[in-house]
């Protein structure tokens, strides 16, 4: 199976970022492609790096949660304190 080519090597690859650094990117692409003067030639792969970018935002999003869930489940946990007792 075929990599998709990037339109500029010097962007690391979507997986390698951070939420805020995808979340970033990601709006400047949105701002180009509201342009009233969207290259064509770069609109396909402006979408697939939105894409990939799009979903190292809902990975992020859900490991963050994933974690949250667990922290909370240690607080309520049975090795809780009751402050109460």
């Amino acid at each position: 199976m075929n990599e998709p080519e990037s339109t500029d090597p010097r962007q690391p690859a979507a997986d390698h970022l951070g939420y805020a650094s995808a979340l970033s990117e990601l709006s400047r692409i949105l701002q180009e492609l509201e342009a009233s003067d969207v290259d064509v030639d770069k609109l396909a792969d402006r979408v697939a790096r939105a894409t990939e970018l799009i979903a190292v935002c809902r990975d992020r999003i859900g490991a963050a949660r994933l974690r949250i869930d667990e922290v909370i489940a240690d607080l309520d946990g049975p090795g809780s304190a009751d402050p109460g007792a």
